[in-house]
This record gives structure tokens, sequence and C-alpha cells, in this order.
């Protein structure tokens, strides 16, 4: 990642984590596992799928992120698809 792409998305991971505690203990738990093994090498794509994620509701994201529901989307599916291998 090239000097310009990394300052853009530092301040990004901050909020990031932040907005990644949820008020549903699975989430959270998810979203641990997801944050101790990718640390701080999350690629721009994945930090704007994992935005977009994190701007839903817990219950929605919930249905997607544990296979009840899919998503259309193509950016979302290949995020989707790391989350539930954890």
């Amino acid at each position: 990642m090239n000097a310009a792409a990394e300052s853009a998305i530092d301040p990004r991971l901050g909020r990031l984590r932040w907005h990644c505690r949820r008020a549903l203990l699975e989430l959270d738990l998810v979203f641990q596992r997801f944050w101790d093994k990718v640390g701080d090498d999350l690629d721009i794509e994945t930090a704007d799928a994992l935005e977009r994620l994190l701007a839903l509701e817990d219950h929605d994201l919930w249905y997607l992120v544990s296979g009840r529901e899919e998503t259309d989307d193509p950016q979302l599916q290949p995020l989707l698809y790391r989350l539930r291998q954890l």
C-alpha cells in the first residue's frame, strides 16, 4: 500500500474498530476475531465494505453475518464470507 493510501485508511481504523462494538454479543465476538486476525492490515476495499456493513442495524447485520440472509452486493460478499469463516 502506498503512503497516501495508508494515511487515508489509518484514521478510519479507530472508527471502524469502535463501530464494531455492537449490542449483540455474537457480533462483538465475530468482530473481535476479525480484528485479531486482520490487525491493522485492512485494505481500503475491505474498509469500505466494513463501513457499509456497520451502518446496518444489529439484527440485520447478524442475519447477514450468520448466513441467515444473503446479499446481492458484490462488494459485501467477500467480507461476509471472511466473517462467517471466523
